[in-house]
């Protein structure tokens, strides 16, 4: 299974709403990452600082495209660009992939 991790910023202020928006996450949005093949997502923060961890069951570039491709995903990065700061990679649409260096199980 391969893993995907990832980091982003929410615009100063905007802490509790970002919370509160994942907190009453679309059903629409956890079909799309289910049928993405993402398991085991989590999202950490800390000030206004965001890192991203999940696992790719059908592997990352699978769940790359298919929420690249998705119509609720474009509608979720939409009403979340208000409050949010990521930075996009221009060949996939998602956020960049972090590199990993260490791993301890």
């Amino acid at each position: 299974m391969e893993k995907y991790a990832w980091r982003g910023k929410i615009v100063p202020g905007m802490q509790e709403e970002y919370k509160k928006r994942h907190d009453n996450i679309w059903p629409e949005m956890k079909e799309v990452l289910a049928n993405a093949g993402i398991v085991n997502y989590s999202i950490w923060m800390q000030g206004e600082e965001l890192f991203g961890y999940y696992e790719c069951e059908k592997g990352v570039e699978y769940a790359a495209k298919v929420q690249a491709e998705s119509d609720v995903v474009k509608k979720w990065d939409e009403y979340m660009k208000d409050i949010l700061i990521m930075e996009k990679d221009p060949v996939t649409g998602a956020q960049p992939l972090l590199t990993q260096v260490f791993s301890f199980r």
